[in-house]
């Protein structure tokens, strides 16, 4: 039986990202419907092959935003028609953000 090779950390970290994100959207949904997250954060590199990359995955260029942006973007309701792309020095930030609101509880 063959075994799938492990994910790399970055990639699960942004897919868990984009659940964090996409969560709030996705339980207003009707049961039944397969809409696209509204608010998926990725987390994505700045050289020029991961921006062609995600241009041809996504029609636009990539909007890189910070961790303070994401969150107070998921505190408004903003949605976003294409996912948006964090560094990983920003989704640390995010994840140490949350962390923090999460122990203040």
């Amino acid at each position: 039986m063959s075994r799938l090779p492990a994910a790399p950390s970055a990639v699960l970290a942004a897919l868990a990202l984009a659940a964090t994100f996409a969560a709030p959207s996705m339980a207003m949904e009707p049961q039944g419907t397969t809409a696209a997250p509204a608010r998926a954060v990725l987390i994505c590199a700045s050289d020029s092959a991961t921006r062609r990359s995600f241009e041809r995955e996504h029609g636009a260029a990539p909007i890189f935003v910070s961790a303070r942006e994401a969150l107070a973007a998921a505190s408004a309701g903003e949605t976003w028609s294409t996912p948006r792309c964090m560094t990983e020095r920003e989704h640390a930030r995010l994840v140490q953000i949350t962390s923090e609101r999460a122990a203040a509880r």
